[in-house]
């Protein structure tokens, strides 16, 4: 093959890379209730992809246009989830159940800014702290340290949140 047909398929595979990891964030703020931003986001997307699968269609017997393409895609997808644990945009329950240190922990969470509620609960072997906080994707590893540190043992389960309304959140840091 020629090097006019390689430099084809990389730049399809740069196509690729950039609609796809675009494709990923577009949800991410569609889910996240972005949704006008998403919208702009998906125009320059379809607009990249459609770029991308034409050169691919009207030559299909470059075969550096097609692993190119195939390629991006994949990479598009480890990129753009990449991007978005970067962003990290949104909120998240943090949910831990401890035998003996629930007090202790929810009291940690507040001393750092965050909210926490702790209720009481019984598990398979008796009383236990259930604490609740509601905290930011970007501040979980930070919540995480603070509970490890107090009680290595604490069943920790953290899942996001589509939408929080009200509640004490740790103060807004630019990074």
């Amino acid at each position: 093959m020629t090097a006019e047909g390689i430099l084809g398929g990389l730049l399809i595979f740069g196509f690729r890379v950039t609609d796809v990891s675009m494709d990923m964030v577009r949800l991410l703020l569609t889910v996240r209730g972005r949704k006008f931003v998403a919208g702009m986001i998906g125009f320059f997307e379809v607009l990249i992809f459609l770029t991308a699968i034409s050169r691919v269609v009207t030559a299909m017997d470059n075969y550096w246009n097609v692993l190119g393409y195939c390629l991006g895609f994949a990479t598009g997808t480890v990129v753009g989830a990449m991007i978005e644990e970067t962003l990290a945009i949104g909120y998240s329950l943090v949910r831990v159940v401890s035998s003996h240190q629930g007090a202790a922990i929810a009291q940690a969470l507040r001393a750092e800014g965050f909210g926490a509620t702790k209720v009481a609960g019984e598990g398979q072997e008796g009383e236990v702290g259930i604490v609740l906080s509601v905290v930011r994707r970007r501040d979980v590893p930070t919540a995480m340290r603070l509970i490890e540190a107090l009680d290595p043992e604490a069943f920790v389960g953290v899942e996001d949140e589509r939408t929080v309304y009200r509640g004490q959140f740790i103060r807004q840091t630019r990074r």
